[in-house]
């Protein structure tokens, strides 16, 4: 925590914590930091993560969940849920819905079910991305924010952790993809393991090449030439 930091360790946090800072001094206090894991995948689910942070509480190695080791990740995990006074709240979006409704949406219903699980009321919300669903509740996107925002560092975190437990949990169903390693994301294994054994109920449907394994003949619907 923040008294065993380093003096460039504590700067560095320093700097990823200037938006909360800011909302802060214009008087806002329970800032949550919202982000999203699992968009790219072609299985699994999509999870996001809303956290509100203490005032002044830093954790070391703070970062975006992608620059992490998922052994940085699993500590991080436990500190941050551990903390006391911090809030968060997860939100999971199954994959039927994700191919009923597209993953963007899919994304924004999670996180808002992840604003909805916070036990207390937010007065600012910090979303990573250039995208976001309506809130009745002041927000701002910030591009490449999970490496950019404590809050949302934290929050990709959650989301990144999350999520990757329930691919290996997934993984003891159906061992045959791969799923552990990969984590539903497109290698040449989880590739080589779709046409080799076809889609399982955890593909998403509505993306290719899933969606092209599955319906390989399309119906042409023939031009008017007349």
């Amino acid at each position: 925590m923040q008294h065993d930091l380093s003096a460039a360790e504590l700067s560095r946090l320093n700097a990823m914590s200037i938006y909360e800072k800011h909302l802060e001094a214009k008087g806002y206090q329970r800032i949550a930091g919202i982000d999203e894991a699992g968009r790219g995948p072609l299985a699994g689910p999509v999870v996001a993560a809303a956290c509100i942070l203490p005032k002044n509480t830093l954790f070391e190695n703070l970062n975006d969940s992608k620059q992490l080791t998922a052994e940085e990740r699993d500590i991080l995990f436990k500190q941050i849920t551990e903390c006391p006074g911090l809030v968060y709240g997860i939100g999971i979006i199954d994959i039927a819905t994700i191919d009923r409704v597209n993953i963007l949406q899919a994304t924004f219903l999670a996180m808002r079910q992840a604003v909805a699980a916070l036990t207390i009321l937010p007065d600012y919300l910090l979303i990573d991305g250039n995208q976001i669903p309506y809130f009745e509740i002041p927000t701002e996107a910030i591009v490449n924010g999970d490496g950019q925002s404590i809050s949302i560092a934290a929050a990709s975190i959650l989301a990144k952790v999350t999520r990757d437990r329930i691919m290996v949990e997934l993984d003891a169903q159906w061992p045959q993809y791969g799923f552990k390693q990969h984590k539903g994301y497109a290698t040449q294994q989880h590739l080589d393991a779709i046409h080799k054994w076809g889609p399982s109920p955890i593909h998403r449907q509505s993306f290719d090449p899933v969606k092209s394994i599955l319906n390989p003949n399309p119906m042409q619907i023939p031009l008017f030439d007349g």
